[in-house]
């Protein structure tokens, strides 16, 4: 049995408002055999006050010179172009999704024929986003970086009065933090949620370098994973240097996906492999010595020893004291 975990590959605004090198993105999250590939619907007037200043991490990897406004206004693209954009998704076979951050995006995204709406972790507390998102039908992702479980909890509450049932909810845990440090990842958070909110998909969306972590979450139960990507590191943008190349987000993929195998269905039994190997690793009650017709079984004139197509040795005890039945050389088995 196989676990499939929905891997979304977050392209964000990693297209730094070229429509080519969101072409070149997709492609990259197609041939890796991500789910879906993501991205990102805003007009920055309704997302961003003009003097709002930019997080540190965006300071680092764009410099300070210039309004979070300014930054997010040249990594917008249009309607158009998300037009074309899911069109060509759909020629590569991968689901399109991208993360509207305000109520019209979505209804433009929702013309588009997107199969859920992701919410980032800083709409979480969006309540009236939330509702009318909600209020829309489709099944919402929602982030959860930077929140507490009480937040979690009002979030969920403000889609269902939405009118958006539990069973369509994914809770993703989150570090928003860019990269985040493993040891402020907290994993078992995510099952900390899951147990919350029983009736809802969760998973992990990572910020952390490489993509160990991401394959632990999927060991622990993770249903969906998302994970940022782009063409190349060093590109100038905020969202680079705390993403996946297109070799790793492969490699993180092709790891999830043998996870997702490995898993199975937890009935511990003997697989029809291992049933081939039985007799060969396991042991049997055999003659430690000659023992002649008559003689009584015990510990001196037992062993017990490879291969495993005699009596078990799990029957040791019940076999002391009884009497052989005829003869038996060293080592033959009982």
């Amino acid at each position: 049995m196989s676990v499939h975990c929905t891997v979304i590959a977050e392209a964000g605004v990693n297209h730094n408002g070229s429509l080519e090198l969101a072409h070149r993105l997709i492609d990259v999250a197609a041939e890796a055999g991500a789910d879906f590939v993501k991205f990102q619907t805003f007009r920055t007037e309704a997302l961003v006050t003009r003097d709002a200043q930019k997080a540190a991490y965006q300071k680092r990897t764009t410099g300070h010179g210039e309004t979070q406004f300014d930054m997010l206004k040249r990594l917008e693209i249009d309607q158009d172009c998300f037009r074309e954009l899911a069109a060509y998704a759909a020629s590569k076979k991968i689901s399109f999704l991208s993360t509207p951050f305000d109520i019209e995006s979505a209804r433009f995204l929702a013309t588009l024929g997107v199969n859920a709406f992701k919410v980032s972790s800083g709409d979480l507390t969006n309540i009236p986003f939330l509702r009318e998102l909600a209020a829309m039908g489709k099944p919402i992702i929602l982030s959860s970086g930077m929140a507490t479980l009480g937040e979690i909890e009002e979030a969920v509450e403000a889609c269902e009065q939405g009118g958006i049932s539990i069973d369509k909810l994914t809770l993703l845990h989150c570090t928003t933090e860019y990269p985040a440090p493993a040891e402020k990842i907290n994993l078992w958070a995510m099952q900390t949620i899951a147990q919350a909110f029983p009736g809802a998909i969760h998973g992990y969306s990572d910020h952390s370098e490489g993509i160990e972590i991401p394959i632990a979450a999927v060991a622990l139960g993770a249903q969906v994973i998302e994970k940022h990507f782009t063409l190349d590191r060093s590109m100038e943008g905020p969202d680079h240097k705390a993403s996946l190349e297109p070799s790793e987000l492969a490699a993180m993929v092709r790891a999830i996906r043998r996870v997702g195998v490995a898993l199975g269905d937890g009935r511990k039994r003997p697989t029809a492999s291992e049933m081939l190997n039985r007799a060969i690793a396991r042991k049997s009650i055999v003659a430690a010595r000659p023992i002649a017709k008559g003689e009584v079984f015990s510990a001196e004139n037992l062993a017990v020893r490879r291969p495993g197509n005699g009596i078990s040795p799990a029957r040791w005890d019940s076999l002391l004291g009884q009497p052989a039945t005829r003869d038996y050389s060293q080592n033959e088995l009982i």
